[in-house]
């Protein structure tokens, strides 16, 4: 209806495709997630009803790690990502998750490194808008804050907003409402022609 395709890509590490396939990401959360969903865009981009100066991704929590990535090591596709409550560094994650796929960082420090957007804000190149609730117990706002002050140390521009008192899922009130609209506006303003926010 306002001129978009959407497409779900399940990249490796995602089920029902076998044990290699699953397993593959293991030490390495979210490297070839992302190097999977760029290699589906730069696919995509060859189709001749995809503008491929207009390809944006979002995602939330691991999704939106995985936008964050997505935008930072695939600028030349990807033009547009917001990433709502995403882990920024894995340092900063649950260790009962992020000790089971990934170690420790002792034993694993180019893996929790080189997957942790937080590391490379400089390689920011399109539009970006970053999200987070205060209150979130599950990714914690550090994540956010912390990439925050990255990207303004590496004089990016970008944009961002924080819900008060907002746990992980960002709702209560108008608060998904809102939050959504403001997505859209910013879809709109940055990939296509403006929709409506009514």
């Amino acid at each position: 209806q306002q001129g978009y395709y959407v497409v779900c890509v399940d990249g490796r590490g995602t089920g029902f495709k076998g044990a290699n396939f699953k397993k593959v990401t293991y030490m390495n959360l979210v490297k070839y997630e992302t190097e999977d969903q760029i290699a589906a865009a730069k696919q995509l981009s060859k189709l001749p009803y995809i503008d491929e100066s207009r390809i944006g991704i979002w995602g939330w929590s691991f999704g939106g790690q995985m936008s964050t990535n997505c935008l930072l090591k695939g600028s030349s596709i990807f033009k547009m990502a917001i990433a709502v409550a995403p882990v920024t560094n894995w340092r900063f994650y649950d260790t009962i998750y992020t000790e089971r796929y990934m170690r420790t960082p002792q034993e694993n420090a180019a893996g929790y490194d080189d997957n942790s957007p937080f590391n490379y804000p400089e390689k920011l190149e399109g539009d970006y808008l970053l999200v987070h609730g205060s209150a979130d117990d599950n990714v914690h706002l550090q994540n956010t804050m912390r990439m925050v002050e990255a990207l303004v140390q590496a004089d990016k521009q970008f944009e961002w907003a924080i819900y008060p008192d907002k746990n992980h899922g960002i709702y209560g009130g108008n608060t998904r409402l809102h939050l959504y609209k403001k997505m859209t506006n910013f879809l709109s303003k940055t990939l296509g022609d403006k929709i409506s926010s009514k």
